[in-house]
């Protein structure tokens, strides 16, 4: 049963539509019966999506808001680390490439590597 049609929604009205306290939407559903959820962390970055065709895919992110890890329905997943100064040092990806980084104070890359055997 959706959200709809416990609320009893007359969607002649429009579709329906629901917000947290942040006033970020967490729920929508159209008359089809078409419906995503989302979910969001402390700030303000989706966290959780979710759909009635039954695909998803979940973030989680630093305390500098920067994506650290993404999952898919599909199987598909990455990982991100950043530095200090919010470089990314590293990338991880469910087909096994990654890539790693560094940079100097000034934020210029000065070493790059990756799975595929290049260094520069």
């Amino acid at each position: 049963m959706t959200k709809g049609e416990i609320l009893k929604h007359d969607f002649t009205k429009g579709i329906l539509t629901l917000y947290d306290v942040n006033n970020n939407i967490t729920y929508q559903e159209g008359e089809d019966g078409y419906w995503y959820k989302r979910e969001y962390d402390a700030n303000g970055n989706e966290t959780y999506y979710e759909n009635s065709d039954g695909s998803w895919f979940k973030r989680e992110y630093d305390t500098n808001g920067k994506q650290t890890y993404l999952e898919t329905s599909s199987g598909y997943w990455n990982k991100q680390e950043y530095d200090s100064n919010g470089n990314k040092i590293y990338s991880e990806y469910s087909s096994g490439y990654w890539e790693k980084r560094e940079y100097d104070t000034n934020g210029n890359e000065t070493y790059f590597e990756n799975s595929n055997g290049l260094i520069r």
